[in-house]
C-alpha cells in the first residue's frame, strides 16, 4: 500500500489541490464506505494521510477497517490543537525548556516548534475592576497587561520565536467563541511533498468545552 495512490487531484481555475479519497480506498480494500460513520471516516483519512509503514501501516488499516469487535489503539495526529490560559501557558513553558536543554547540548534550538498549528486563547484572565463605563473592556484590559506583563512578555516572545504557535490576548472572546467562529476552517490546506492537499479540520482542547466543535462538522477532542 502507498497513500500516493489514494491522491486525487481536483482541477480549480487558478490552481490544482488534492485530497485522500476514501472512495478509492473502499475499492482498493473492498469494504462499503456508505455503512461507515462519518466520524470514523475522518479517523480514516487522516490514517491515510500519515500512513508511513512503520506507525501507521496496512495491517492497521485494515484493522480498523474490518475489525468490529476488537479494542485497539490509533494514532490519531489532529490537524491543529487549541489552548486555554491555564493549561496552555505551562505547555509553552515546557517547549521554552527543551529549547533550553538543547541550547545546553549545543544542539540546534530551532529544531523544537509544535508539529502542528497550536492557538493559546488567553479568556480567563480578565477581572472586573471598571464596570458600567463605556470604555470598560479597555480600561480592564489595561490592568490586566499591566499585572501580568511577565506572563504576557513570555507569550509575545513564544510566538515570535516559535513556529505554528501563535496567541490570542485578553478581551477578543471566550475560547469557545473564538474557536468555533475564527479558528474553524472546516477544511485545512498543507503541504505535503510540495502539493497543496486538503484535509479535515480536526484538533484536540485543553478546554473543557473543546467538544461544541463537533456542532459544525469539526471532529474535535478534550483532553
Amino acid at each position: 500500500m502507498d497513500n500516493k495512490d489514494f491522491l486525487t487531484e481536483i482541477e480549480l481555475p487558478n490552481r490544482k489541490l488534492a485530497y485522500y479519497s476514501l472512495p478509492r480506498l473502499s475499492d482498493n480494500l473492498s469494504f462499503d464506505l456508505e455503512c461507515m460513520p462519518y466520524s470514523l471516516r475522518i479517523l480514516l483519512e487522516n490514517l491515510i494521510r500519515n500512513f508511513d509503514n512503520k506507525i501507521v501501516n496496512e495491517e492497521l488499516i485494515k484493522k480498523f477497517i474490518f475489525n468490529k469487535t476488537e479494542k485497539f489503539e490509533i494514532p490519531f495526529r489532529p490537524s491543529r490543537v487549541i489552548l486555554q490560559d491555564f493549561t496552555g501557558v505551562p505547555c509553552v513553558a515546557d517547549l521554552a525548556a527543551m529549547r533550553d536543554i538543547v541550547s545546553k547540548l549545543g544542539g540546534n534550538t530551532e529544531s523544537i516548534n509544535p508539529l502542528v498549528p497550536v492557538d493559546l486563547v488567553i479568556d480567563h484572565s480578565v477581572q472586573v475592576d471598571y464596570f458600567r463605563e463605556e470604555n470598560s473592556l479597555s480600561l480592564n484590559t489595561k490592568l490586566e497587561f499591566e499585572r501580568n506583563q511577565e506572563r504576557y512578555s513570555f507569550l509575545r516572545w513564544a510566538q515570535e520565536a516559535f513556529t505554528n504557535f501563535r496567541a490570542v490576548p485578553p478581551g477578543n472572546g471566550i475560547v469557545h467563541q473564538v474557536n468555533l467562529e475564527y479558528l474553524a476552517k472546516l477544511v485545512r490546506k498543507i503541504n505535503k511533498d510540495n502539493t497543496e492537499v486538503c484535509i479535515p479540520d480536526t484538533l484536540v482542547g485543553t478546554d473543557s468545552h473543546t467538544t461544541m466543535i463537533n456542532g459544525i462538522s469539526v471532529l474535535g477532542w478534550g483532553v
